[in-house]
Order: structure tokens, then C-alpha cells, then sequence
């Protein structure tokens, strides 16, 4: 196991252990539409139903903090190229929401070039947003963009022109 696959798990337990769950952490290395990035998942089988939602959070939420926390903390002192993205996976959360991802990246990018119109997609987190803007950058002919202010910030696709 690589060093950053090792540390995300080192790190990630220490968390879990203060917030009062004991469980198991697995990493691996995976390459798919939104780019590479270190998976970290967190074992939900011995954990009660109610904990596992609360560490999900609302729409999330919960679960999108621990993962910037743990992007934030293992890439400290690290050189760009040195940086590693991690993914924090809890009950299947971020497989379905990778899934719904992509259906309204596709739905954004088929309708702005069959309109010629903008198309602003809300209700992203900046992670997500990031990993749309990697997902259409494949897509010929169409262009995105972040407009707004948080918590009010947008991605656009459009179309070249």
C-alpha cells in the first residue's frame, strides 16, 4: 500500500476514534471520470444505522467535511504536484451521488448544446463542482464556469461559440 493510501487511513481512524466510532477503514486508488483520486471506505457494517447517518450528514454534508478535512490536512506542506485528492466513502454515498453527478452533467451538457443556452447547475458543493468541470472538460464544443458567491456559487456550462 502506497504512503498516502496508509496515512489517509491512519488519519481518518484517529478522526472516527475521537468522534466515538470504532470501525475499519480500507483505501484504494481509483481513475474515473472525475479524475484520480485516493478512496478511503469507511467500514459501516458494525456501525448503528442512526451514527452512519449522522456522519453522512443532511444532504451530505457531514460526510463533504470530513473529506475536505482530510484533503486539506494530508496535503499540508505538499507541492501541487505532490497533492493527492481523497474521496471519503461511507454506506455507498459518494458511488450514488458520483452516479447522479454524472446524469445531470449529461443533462446539462445535451441541453446546452441542443438550446445554445446557458445551463446553471445548483445545489453543488465546490468538490462536486470541481469534479464536473473535469467530467465535461471531455466534451467538445462546451465550456464551464463557476459564477456567484458561496453558498450561492454555480457551475455553467455552455457552449463554445
Amino acid at each position: 500500500m502506497e504512503n498516502s493510501e496508509q496515512t489517509g487511513i491512519e488519519w481518518l481512524l484517529s478522526l472516527l476514534k475521537c468522534q466515538g466510532v470504532e470501525t475499519s477503514v480500507s483505501a484504494s486508488m481509483v481513475e474515473d471520470e472525475f479524475g484520480a483520486s485516493c478512496w478511503l471506505t469507511i467500514d459501516d457494517s458494525e456501525i448503528p444505522p442512526e451514527q452512519v447517518e449522522s456522519l453522512i450528514g443532511e444532504k451530505g454534508h457531514s460526510l463533504d467535511a470530513v473529506q475536505y478535512l482530510a484533503n486539506t490536512v494530508l496535503n499540508l506542506g505538499r507541492s501541487p504536484e505532490e497533492q493527492q485528492p481523497y474521496t471519503i466513502e461511507l454506506a455507498g454515498h459518494r458511488a450514488k451521488r458520483k452516479a447522479e453527478l454524472i446524469a445531470l452533467a449529461a443533462e446539462a451538457a445535451e441541453t446546452a448544446k441542443e438550446t445554445g443556452e446557458e445551463f446553471e447547475m445548483v445545489a453543488l458543493s465546490s468538490a462536486e463542482r470541481r469534479q464536473v468541470h473535469h467530467y465535461l472538460k471531455s466534451h467538445d464544443g462546451l465550456e464551464t464556469f463557476s459564477r456567484g458567491r458561496e453558498p450561492d456559487r454555480r457551475l455553467v456550462v455552455r457552449q463554445l461559440q
